[in-house]
């Protein structure tokens, strides 16, 4: 085995399929089950197994997939210490937006990050906040920003707090919510649950709403389109023209957003990602 085959193994852990490994690392399909095979010859061990649904790895395979993460990771670290010899900031950052947060953020910090570290190679991905938290555990991601609430022993900063809003078109400000439809939208476990708490807190039905989104962008445009009414946070409001209404639960307390950066413990010193904190901290309004 050689650092190519270690790269080749890492990828296929953190994508389970031979066809988005090719894509990432830009070989053939034909040329990775190659290096497999040689690999799998070598131990005379089968470290993959596949399916339909992807590939899956072996007890062999997982621990010969633990060395080589740290393995790259020891390179990785090996690389960076050498470029800090000449004073430069580089190496690699694996980050990961969740998709409400990215979708207004992400442009605009990345592309200060990049001209000030432009030697820094980035690996960037917009999830689910559940998902993004998956991958922390995994150790696949450096760090995320991550929105609601979930246990974690690393590093972890409160970004910021925003208030939800109830939010409709103008047109249908006088009506009553049960008039017309409530717009719902994929998002994490702990926000769906916030969000049903409310809605059962005030009697309100929505059994018979039959529309659901999966991006908070259309749901903002259906709302102000005056389709129906829906729960939004405040980061997605900015250049709302409709209703909103700050939300509180029955016992008062007002209905809270909270967004975290999440970081691998190991990676809290590398310059790259202290580089990374520092400029998304600056730039959050």
């Amino acid at each position: 085995m050689d650092v190519k085959d270690f790269t080749i193994l890492k990828v296929l852990g953190e994508t389970g399929s031979i066809t988005r490994a090719a894509e990432i690392l830009f070989m053939t399909q034909p040329a990775i089950s190659k290096r497999i095979k040689l690999m799998e010859a070598e131990f005379g061990k089968e470290l993959l197994i596949r399916s339909h649904q992807g590939i899956h790895f072996t007890p062999e395979g997982e621990k010969v997939l633990e060395f080589c993460r740290g393995t790259t990771f020891a390179m990785d670290r090996l690389k960076q210490e050498m470029d800090l010899a000449n004073g430069e900031i580089c190496g690699t950052l694996r980050a990961g937006y969740s998709l409400s947060y990215g979708t207004y953020r992400l442009a605009g910090q990345l592309a200060e990050y990049y001209r000030s570290y432009p030697k820094v190679n980035l690996q960037i991905i917009m999830d689910q906040s559940g998902q993004l938290y998956q991958q922390m555990l995994d150790g696949t991601l450096d760090i995320a920003i991550i929105r609601g609430e979930y246990s974690w022993e690393g590093g972890r900063y409160l970004l910021a707090e925003e208030r939800v809003y109830m939010v409709c078109g103008k047109e249908n400000e006088n009506r009553k919510l049960e008039e017309y439809p409530y717009i719902g939208r994929k998002t994490d476990p702990y926000l769906s649950g916030q969000i049903l708490r409310w809605i059962r807190e005030q009697g309100i039905s929505t059994e018979s709403s039959k529309i659901c989104v999966d991006n908070i962008t259309t749901c903002e445009e259906l709302v102000e389109s005056g389709v129906g009414w829906s729960i939004l946070p405040e980061i997605a409001l900015e250049n709302f023209s409709g209703i909103k209404k700050p939300l509180s639960f029955k016992n008062g307390e007002p209905f809270i957003r909270r967004t975290y950066v999440f970081c691998q413990r190991e990676v809290l010193k590398l310059p790259q990602v202290d580089a990374f904190i520092k400029v998304i901290r600056r730039m959050h309004p």
